[in-house]
């Protein structure tokens, strides 16, 4: 999939933890990321990251089984809630994906924040920048107003059709 992203891409998040040879596979996209000068960062697995040279995304705003990471890496964090973007937010995150915003493929039938959620959360994740994921469109980031400074997407880039209610 990373070979078919668009150009002007800011980085990727390497969720994908059931691979049977996940090391293998990050450092595959470890070594397109370099080639691209884009970000990478690793969810939930610091020594992972480590290896291959890769910021941290926090699950939850939370690190992973204790582990700590240089405060010059990149890290990043999911939020779902309130207590999330506040884990977050001591984390020292450069920025937290709130999710999810709108339907999604990839949770289908999960309950959505909405744009009036989403700027609840948002509000308060400074200095990180808050970032919307789950449903993201062209059509639907743009309900999201100026809280909204970055976005995470799988099916906008794949082209598939959106779940999203408009």
């Amino acid at each position: 999939m990373i070979g078919i992203l668009p150009p002007g891409l800011c980085g990727v998040v390497l969720r994908d933890d059931t691979h049977p040879h996940r090391a293998a596979y990050g450092r595959r996209i470890a070594q397109i990321c370099r080639a691209r000068r884009i970000a990478l960062v690793v969810a939930g697995d610091g020594r992972l990251a480590s290896g291959l040279g890769a910021g941290l995304h926090l699950r939850g705003g939370a690190y992973p089984d204790r582990c700590r990471i240089p405060a010059r890496w990149l890290r990043t964090a999911s939020a779902h809630n309130m207590a999330d973007v506040i884990r977050a937010r001591r984390a020292g995150v450069a920025l937290i994906f709130i999710s999810p915003v709108f339907a999604t493929n990839s949770h289908p039938g999960a309950p959505v924040l909405g744009p009036l959620g989403y700027l609840a959360l948002a509000r308060h994740a400074g200095p990180a920048k808050p970032c919307a994921l789950g449903g993201i469109t062209g059509k639907t980031i743009r309900r999201l107003g100026k809280f909204c400074l970055g976005a995470g997407a799988i099916d906008a880039f794949l082209g598939s059709k959106s779940t999203s209610k408009m």
